[in-house]
């Protein structure tokens, strides 16, 4: 009976709130699953080739990060305009912003294609890769396989921006876990049927998740969210004004992230070969973990605070962000204990295959802890809008990264922990003027560049 009660207080509150804890126990349960579909799937995948071209495979998916952000930050935009319309009611206005993304990131996607077929002849991919040259035709042939479609998933994915704006992040998650479930079981009879072919593999990461996506927008635009449905007759340019005057910063936030965060397989697979790419991601993959959990919880915030914003909800901001401090002191203590036990989960979960330092399993706890700090605060700004301080900042971190890896690797010889202090000194946005702006902002005393 207590615990019948206790369930049930869970749901009782605030509207906001209770959808927000909605969304966290169902995406608790989907990215746990997703958790063990990624568990998997590295050792799937590893015994499928080997180390060094798995490392390439990697290595690739890292370059896909670089046109993930050709968006201009329209995404983000459309997630706060569609926030405040919903907020508002405002369903015309809401249908406007979802048809014009769409045009205008068609149009971007088919520009952005267009250059790189025509440069992709040019590159040689074994020089950027770092890899044999033998492998030159199957990584060429990856790398066709899997730009082609993550160009259709870059138009795509727009429904999984909806979802969130609709604060239903679970069921925007839930698309991914999907996919991903579906490359695994491919992936699993490739490895009973056929000998290790980055081709195939690459096939099944890519296709996978296109497929989902598809199908759930024709499924979604036709019932949940038909009332803000893609049409041509709502595609407006003026409004991608709106879209974009806010989601030019967000893009430069991204160009920023991208250099720091996605860069770092680039920067080991150049400097140190693919294989230590491998060991750095296995690594990463597995501080992530916890991190991943801490993520089930910020996510639906953004849209929630967007909305409470809106409505002029400060008090029930300020609460929410004392929740989440507590939040992030379990994670801590919870990343600490994976630190403890990692030699025996690392053995576990891949045997020996890869083996991977102390020093590295250390840097990276660090890395994930600040990262979960400022991005409580940096959710917060997120949502409003007022990120253009967060902006500037973000360029003066990519500064800051670039030369202390590159002074770690040539002058210390640190190896690939240079790219994890480099990162965690890129944090520093987060986890010092983060939590000042937000503090300045919801006392009414922000002005300047704080307030914009």
């Amino acid at each position: 009976m207590g615990l019948h009660t206790s369930v049930k207080n869970l749901f009782i509150g605030h509207e906001r709130s209770v959808n927000v804890k909605k969304n966290i126990i169902l995406s608790l349960g989907i990215r746990g699953l997703n958790i063990v579909i990624s568990l998997l799937m590295v050792r799937v995948s590893l015994d499928y080739l080997n180390p060094m071209k798995f490392g390439v495979w990697l290595t690739i998916s890292s370059l896909l990060g670089w046109f993930s952000f050709f968006d201009i930050g329209l995404g983000n935009g459309l997630k706060n305009k569609l926030s405040e319309a919903l907020a508002k009611k405002d369903y015309v206005l809401g249908k406007i912003y979802v048809s014009t993304t769409y045009a205008v990131l068609a149009a971007i996607v088919a520009i952005t294609a267009l250059l790189f077929f025509l440069a992709n002849p040019l590159l040689d991919w074994t020089k950027i890769l770092n890899t044999e040259r033998g492998m030159l035709p199957e990584v060429e042939m990856l790398v066709l396989v899997v730009f082609c479609f993550f160009f259709i998933r870059f138009v795509l994915q727009i429904l999984s921006i909806v979802l969130q704006a609709y604060q239903r992040p679970a069921l925007a998650n839930s698309l991914g876990t999907l996919g991903n479930m579906m490359a695994l079981i491919i992936i699993f009879i490739l490895t009973k049927t056929t000998s290790g072919s980055l081709i195939y593999l690459g096939l099944s990461l890519s296709a996978m998740p296109v497929l989902v996506l598809f199908l759930a927008a024709v499924y979604f635009y036709r019932h949940d969210l038909k009332l803000v449905a893609p049409s041509w007759r709502h595609v407006e340019l003026t409004r991608a004004k709106d879209l974009a005057s806010l989601g030019a910063k967000f893009f430069f936030i991204q160009i920023a992230s991208l250099i720091i965060y996605q860069s770092s397989n680039i920067i080991i697979s150049s400097f140190f070969g693919p294989a230590e790419v491998t060991t750095y991601n296995i690594a990463y993959k597995y501080y992530s973990f916890s991190y991943l959990v801490f993520v089930i919880v910020l996510t639906p915030f953004w849209p929630a605070f967007t909305d409470a914003w809106a409505k002029n909800d400060v008090t029930w901001i300020q609460k929410m962000v004392e929740k989440l401090m507590m939040v992030w002191g379990v994670f801590s203590i919870l990343s600490a204990f994976m630190l403890l036990i990692s030699n025996w989960a690392f053995h576990v979960w891949i045997g020996d295959q890869v083996i991977i330092p102390f020093g590295l399993s250390l840097g990276l706890l660090i890395y994930f802890i600040t990262f979960a700090l400022g991005n409580i605060f940096t959710t917060f700004i997120n949502g409003i809008g007022k990120v253009k301080l967060q902006m500037y900042s973000s360029f003066m971190m990519v500064v800051i990264f670039i030369v202390m890896v590159l002074v770690l690797i040539k002058v210390f010889n640190f190896g690939i922990m240079s790219v994890v202090i480099g990162s965690i000194f890129a944090n520093l946005y987060g986890i010092t003027m983060g939590p000042i702006q937000f503090i300045k902002i919801t006392r009414n005393q922000a002005t300047g560049i704080w307030n914009e």
